[in-house]
């Protein structure tokens, strides 16, 4: 006890004691009180000592319980804590163990945060992926005893992996997604419509709302994706049919460019591949609705113009026949086709195709003859230039001063020179025309003749021609020498009263030149140019001077 207060408890009891004797109190009384007194200080240091002691367990208890929730929170954390044990009382324990159990305390806040925002992304990914249309709204539950960095890692790895895989899919959707769109623009469909029948949450192209990629969307997206594809080639055949429908039936009736036009679109689709890309709105419904309305109305103007195409296809087979010099009976041709479509017995389509197929052949075996017939054509042209050159070599007057005639000299000249290639044009004529009859095992006829006939006739008649030529000129020669011996004989007395160059209608003297005379048909197999057989130059009897045209 302090002095201050043992004093005051002495002036207590003396005052106590001065009262009591005023008073007149006996001692019994007086002890009684002031073993009451006693008794009561008793209770009150016996109430102090017991809350002391009862504090002091609440401090033992208290650093046991921080010491135990340290040991916990190291167990749950997943971490070693050191700290200094002190050996003082135990406020000076609870004072160091404190910052420690704090520091725990918040560590343990902060990592049940983190594995609950990673706990909630997994659950939402996977709720995404799963296809469930809620949102995970109460945090999810967190196991107390197990908060290690090990534990946290493992939940952010799968929540990675769930993120990749999420990734992935929403690639696949977006990619349906562009297809989808695509082909509406090709075939003309509402893009919108198609998705939201796959899932609500593809047609809303807000960014409050994530689309759907569980694997019903995806399964769902890939069979709209295939069968809009399959359509998409439906569609595509349909209309290449109606386009070469179209343009059989426009080159049938000979449709001019302009209408045409109208259906560019359509006719675009025949040259280009299948997956190339193509206009939008190209293969809509509405599109393919028009060209089946054309292909209606062309094979209605088709069945009323048939029987004028049958017979102008006609004309043009005979033209390619009569071009070609091959052979065909036109009058019989024209006769069948108007008995068979006056008896409506032939479809007029089918004659049609079939005359189209003989014009066909026709150009096929014309194309083949081209190079034979451009042989026969110039071997005509040079028997033409042979005819020409015998009745001009007949013509007295064909040196005469006279406006041409240079012309016809020159045109001589190349006569000759293209005559004397005749045989060895017939004989490579020959050779073509037999290959060409071996190939097909058929004669090759030109003009209704066989040609390889023609020639071998011509072979003929060229020889005897040359035969009688050469017969020709030597009964001109042996008349020739006979007329020199008479006139060396007897002399010619024509020739002295006569001037040159008058005398007429004479077996020596014409008006052709003398070198053209002497043993030649009138001038072709001996040489030209005013020469005579010897090869000196002598001057026609008639000779003047031509005059060449400007």
């Amino acid at each position: 006890m302090s002095p201050s207060s043992t004093t005051t408890c002495t002036s207590l009891l003396e005052e106590l004691q001065i009262i009591w004797d005023e008073i007149g109190e006996s001692y019994n009384e007086r002890d009684k009180m002031l073993l009451e007194l006693e008794q009561e200080c008793l209770d009150i240091y016996n109430k102090k000592v017991e809350k002391t002691r009862k504090y002091r367990a609440e401090l033992q208890r208290s650093l046991a319980q921080a010491e135990a929730e340290i040991a916990s929170l190291m167990s749950a954390l997943g971490e070693k804590v050191s700290f200094p044990k002190k050996e003082g009382s135990l406020k000076e324990q609870i004072s160091a163990v404190k910052p420690v159990l704090e520091d725990l305390l918040m560590k343990k806040d902060r990592r049940r945060k983190e594995l609950s925002e990673t706990q909630t992304q997994i659950e939402e990914i996977s709720s995404n992926i799963a296809g469930n249309d809620y949102t995970v709204c109460s945090g999810p539950e967190i196991d107390e005893s197990d908060l290690t960095q090990r534990k946290l890692d493992e939940l952010r790895e799968r929540l990675q992996d769930l993120r990749n895989e999420k990734a992935v899919r929403l690639q696949k959707v977006n990619s349906y997604i562009s297809a989808v769109h695509e082909l509406s623009e090709i075939m003309s469909f509402d893009f919108s419509k198609a998705l939201n029948n796959v899932h609500s949450s593809l047609a809303d192209f807000s960014k409050t709302h994530s689309k759907s990629i569980s694997n019903d969307t995806l399964a769902r997206l890939t069979e709209l994706v295939k069968s809009l594809k399959e359509e998409k080639h439906e569609r595509l055949l349909k209309l290449q049919g109606l386009g070469r429908s179209m343009q059989e039936l426009w080159n049938l009736m000979e449709t001019p460019m302009h209408e045409r036009r109208r259906f560019d679109h359509c006719s675009s689709l025949l040259s280009g591949p299948p997956d190339e890309a193509m206009k939008k709105g190209c293969l809509g419904l509405d599109i393919i609705r028009e060209a089946e309305d054309e292909v209606k109305r062309l094979n209605a103007l088709k069945s009323s113009k048939m029987k004028e195409l049958v017979f102008k296809r006609q004309c043009e087979l005979e033209e390619i026949c009569r071009g070609n010099h091959m052979d065909i009976n036109s009058d019989a041709a024209r006769k069948s086709l108007v008995d068979l479509i006056e008896s409506g017995d032939g479809d007029l389509s089918d004659i049609l195709a079939r005359i189209d197929g003989q014009i066909e052949k026709a150009r096929e075996e014309a194309l083949s003859r081209k190079e034979i017939l451009d042989k026969v054509d110039k071997w005509r042209h040079a028997k033409e230039e042979e005819t020409w050159l015998d009745d001009y070599e007949k013509d007295e007057n064909r040196f005469s001063a006279v406006r041409g005639a240079h012309k016809n000299l020159k045109r001589a000249e190349k006569a000759r020179s293209l005559i004397s290639k005749i045989p060895a044009m017939v004989d490579v004529l020959t050779t073509k025309v037999k290959a060409w009859e071996k190939e097909r095992g058929v004669p090759f006829l030109c003009d209704k003749q066989p040609l390889l006939q023609t020639l071998e006739e011509d072979i003929v008649i060229r020889a005897q021609r040359e035969e009688e030529k050469r017969q020709f000129r030597e009964q001109k020669r042996l008349q020739g020498q006979l007329a020199t011996e008479k006139e060396a004989k007897y002399g010619s007395k024509s020739a002295k009263k006569k001037q040159l160059g008058q005398s007429l209608n004479t077996d020596n003297v014409t008006k052709t030149p003398i070198g053209r005379r002497i043993g030649n048909t009138p001038g072709r197999s001996a040489t030209s140019g005013g020469k005579d057989y010897r090869g000196n130059a002598v001057i026609p009897l008639n000779y003047v001077a031509l005059q060449k045209d400007d």
